[in-house]
């Protein structure tokens, strides 16, 4: 922790995480240990500290709020109000209740790098698209009531624990030596604790982050690029001296700071590791701080070991209006030689049981997307069969090279997974599983690209048509675009060269055809983006929105829209 951030009591939050009709969920770290108060008009609701490597959280659940209400809130450490700031240019913050019936509004988006917000940083990664997102609603450069949504979906790569900025190796170099492993990447939980304040302390987006209801799932940068690709890539890492010490810290910090604020009251009383927060608040001396690290730390070791120990998978309800399912599509992989998967037995299950009718939109949220570019898919399929040994193992050692060198290790690469969700997915939009949606959308990011695809049943297959429309809509990135000459090649080879090349090549390594053939309805684009979705009577809006600079002003940049599209959606 920086000298900078030992003088405040608040260190980083609030962040408002599960809110649903009447309560919701308030996120702190705080310097010290303490007790936290949240108030809300008539509403008081507290929380003790619990300790994790010497730093110190909250999670306050403040409940008996009116549905559909916009209350301001204050947050008090040990009776002293911390939160607003005083002299915030900012509004005050809100708790914003779901109310029933009113048409789902939803933001969501993917891979965001933390660098500085001035003409260097905007130079480097592009203009955050999260803060100019943050401005607008505050009111800063334009109106404040600009279409508010009622949660955001962060769909991975919160954090970068690999690719490190400026500010995260200058913390790294102050504590060891990096030109010893890992070097200028990630190694324990106090460089994970910095790595997230770099990431949610700019004034603009904390503001944000207090008042807009936020749902998060990792991807691979929150631990390590290509984490899980392959049997092959886990036997590497595990023959190092740092990744138990990364994977431990990288699992455990974000139980803390991310996973915790995803679930309901009665999800996190479920929770083993939340059950001990719990009874130590009620059975302990009140000026006695739980310290979860050595449970902590055993838990995130297991959840490594063992992932069908632990679900980081989740889903929330609409009422009957949608439901929205988080797939964690990176800790629960099996990556045995003889058997690659996805999600390992029991997630699958779950995902089945969760993959149903019976609400007017399903929404699928999944860091990598579920449908890519169609040659690309195919592409990735014949990696996964050239790996495999479907040409011998000379070309499988070849194959797990380009595997792990291009990226090879979407649902495409996943072929057993791929087909079983198809499967679930074509059972829920022909109606076999209750009544079919109007839509059903896979909500992903990952590619650093951004499209809207559209899937329908491939023909002569014999197979009933969808009552569903099927999409997948990508949002990416939040802020960390690619290069302008990777731009090009990306387009060209994903929706160009990889098309006739992909068909053939699986062809040639006897990799099924899918059920569902999709093409492009928007896209692709490269913008640092935030995308939303809204239901309406039609069926559903979507559109994406970027931010600029003008005039030099980089402290107030502007929001813009990139791409929208109307999708009209039937009645069942």
């Amino acid at each position: 922790m920086s000298d900078e951030q030992q003088t405040d009591t608040l260190v980083l939050g609030p962040m408002m995480r599960y809110v649903d009709t009447d309560s919701a969920t308030v996120w702190v770290e705080t310097s010290r240990a303490c007790e936290v108060v949240v108030e809300a008009g008539p509403v008081r609701a507290s929380a003790r500290t619990f300790g994790a490597h010497g730093h110190h959280y909250a999670l306050v659940e403040v409940e008996g709020l009116e549905p559909g209400s916009r209350v301001p809130y204050t947050v008090s450490v040990d009776g002293e109000q911390v939160w607003p700031e005083a002299g915030s240019p900012y509004p005050e913050p809100v708790i914003a209740t779901i109310q029933a019936g009113k048409p789902l509004r939803m933001a969501y988006g993917s891979c965001r790098t933390s660098v500085s917000h001035d003409q260097a940083g905007n130079d480097l990664h592009g203009v955050d698209a999260l803060r100019s997102y943050s401005m607008r609603m505050a009111g800063v450069t334009g109106e404040a009531d600009f279409r508010w949504p009622d949660l955001v979906v962060f769909l991975g790569d919160q954090v970068y624990a690999d690719e490190t900025t400026d500010a995260m190796r200058e913390f790294i170099a102050a504590r060891r030596d990096i030109e010893q492993a890992p070097w200028t990447e990630l190694a324990d939980y106090e460089e994970y604790a910095h790595l997230y304040w770099l990431a949610w302390s700019d004034p603009a987006n904390r503001w944000l982050l207090s008042t807009l209801p936020s749902s998060m799932i990792f991807d691979d940068h929150d631990v390590r690029d290509d984490w899980n690709t392959s049997y092959a890539w886990r036997q590497q890492m595990e023959a190092t001296s740092w990744w138990h010490g990364r994977i431990v810290a990288g699992l455990g910090s974000y139980w803390v700071y991310q996973h915790l604020g995803n679930l309901s009251k009665a999800e996190r009383a479920a929770d083993p590791l939340w059950q001990r927060v719990t009874s130590h608040a009620a059975f302990a001396d009140a000026s006695e701080e739980l310290d979860l690290t050595e449970a902590l730390d055993a838990f995130a070791d297991r959840a490594d070991a063992e992932p069908s120990s632990y679900r980081w998978s989740y889903v929330r309800e609409f009422g009957d209006q949608a439901r929205l399912v988080v797939i964690d599509t990176r800790a629960g992989r099996v990556l045995e030689p003889d058997h690659r998967a996805m999600l390992d037995d029991e997630e699958m299950t779950w995902l089945s049981e969760q993959l149903r009718g019976d609400v007017d939109h399903l929404f699928v949220g999944s860091s990598l997307p579920f449908l890519l570019a169609p040659g690309l898919h195919y592409v990735e399929a014949f990696g996964e069969a050239l790996a495999g040994g479907a040409w011998g193992s000379r070309l499988g050692r070849l194959g797990e090279k380009l595997r792990q060198g291009v990226d090879l290790e979407h649902w495409a690469a996943f072929q057993e997974s791929f087909q079983a969700v198809t499967d679930m997915v074509m059972e829920v939009a022909t109606g076999r599983r209750g009544r079919a949606p109007r839509t059903v959308t896979f909500l992903s990011g990952d590619v650093h690209h951004s499209f809207v695809s559209e899937a329908r049943v491939r023909p002569r297959t014999g197979l009933p048509p969808l009552k569903s429309r099927l999409l997948q809509a990508v949002c990416s990135p939040i802020r960390n675009p690619l290069p302008r000459r990777m731009r090009f090649a990306t387009a060209v080879l994903s929706y160009g060269v990889a098309g006739p090349i992909g068909h053939v090549v699986a062809r040639s390594a006897k990799v099924p055809d899918a059920p569902l053939t999709w093409s492009l309805l928007r896209g692709p684009w490269f913008d640092n983006n935030l995308a939303s979705l809204e239901v309406t009577d039609d069926g559903l809006a979507l559109w994406w929105v970027r931010g600029t600079v003008t005039d030099g002003d980089h402290d107030a940049p502007a929001l813009e829209t990139v791409a929208s599209i109307e999708v009209v959606a039937p009645r069942h």
